[in-house]
């Protein structure tokens, strides 16, 4: 018996001595260290021929994508209006603490308002389509607004059983209108400042965001009038030019940018970093993220 328990001991010995190791934790990743570990394939150059370079007074440059695909009818005509040169001159009207920024043409209400040469005065709104829209990388939380939401294409998007839309997060670009939903030819434009105004889905034509630039219009003075509107014209920021990124000098400053793509496993990988963030500082993860909390990653080129 003393024998049999000392193999008895000497294999417990020996099993110890060989089981595997156990698995040492490792700290997850940050969002900075999975942008960082992306392959170069994970990224994706603008759309040139549907960038716009808006340049504001004082040589502050924003960069513009345009959605043709949701609104191709309202691109369209932007760019029709880029070509020529509809908006150098005008000027940015409007800024509404936590909503939006609008440019456009300070006359536009007046008898003198400035052409619009080539371009229609008349769009039919494109507030939706179906759903077929392009590859959805669906959220897994719910959504207060739609039954699923995600992203089309590098843009945010919602959809029901029938259609699917653009929404209304930071960034987002939008083209103003009157009562009238075919009001909005995309000669005056929108961009979400603030918190997100999702109750605006559906009810204007969204056409596409900024992905470079955002301070420059987001950090203007507000409006002191109604709706934020400015009440004097020195209050405006002028526009000195709006151009085709893909008719520039190798696309302006559109050209040297890339974005991450939302069909990648690097995105993948940011919305759950975004949803369970565990670092030195969050010490209770949330395991949720909403639509408009999901960044997308734009960089200059490597």
């Amino acid at each position: 018996m003393k024998r049999f328990l000392t193999v008895a001991a000497a294999l417990g010995l020996a099993a110890c001595a060989t089981a595997p190791a156990a698995p040492v934790a490792t700290a997850p990743k940050t969002t900075a260290e999975i942008l960082a570990a992306s392959p170069a394939a994970d990224w994706r150059t603008l759309d040139l021929p549907a960038t716009l370079v808006m340049t504001l007074a004082g040589g502050r440059t924003v960069v513009i994508e345009l959605n043709t695909t949701f609104a191709p009818k309202t691109a369209a005509n932007i760019l029709t209006l880029a070509r020529q040169q509809y908006f150098d001159g005008l000027a940015v009207l409007r800024v509404q603490d936590n909503f939006v920024t609008q440019w456009g043409d300070p006359d536009g209400e007046t008898d003198h308002p400035k052409p619009l040469g080539a371009a229609a005065a008349r769009i039919p709104a494109e507030f939706s389509r179906d759903r077929a829209a392009g590859p959805f990388v669906k959220l897994p939380d719910g959504d207060g607004f739609a039954p699923e939401v995600g992203f089309v294409g590098g843009f945010p998007v919602a959809r029901d059983r029938n259609a699917a839309w653009l929404t209304h997060c930071y960034a987002m670009v939008g083209a103003g209108r009157n009562n009238d939903p075919d009001s909005g030819p995309g000669s005056e434009l929108y961009v979400v400042i603030g918190h997100s105004p999702r109750q605006l889905d559906r009810n204007i034509t969204l056409v596409g965001r900024v992905v470079q630039g955002m301070e420059h219009l987001a950090a203007l003075p507000r409006g002191t009038g109604p709706l934020g509107f400015y009440e004097q014209p020195a209050q405006r920021t002028a526009i000195e030019s709006l151009r085709i990124a893909s008719e520039l000098p190798s696309g302006g400053a559109a050209g040297r940018l890339e974005a991450l793509s939302t069909t990648s496993a690097t995105f993948t990988a940011l919305i759950e970093a975004r949803r369970n963030r565990r670092d030195d500082w969050y010490k209770v993860p949330a395991g949720h993220i909403d639509l408009c909390s999901v960044p997308l990653p734009v960089r200059a080129k490597p």
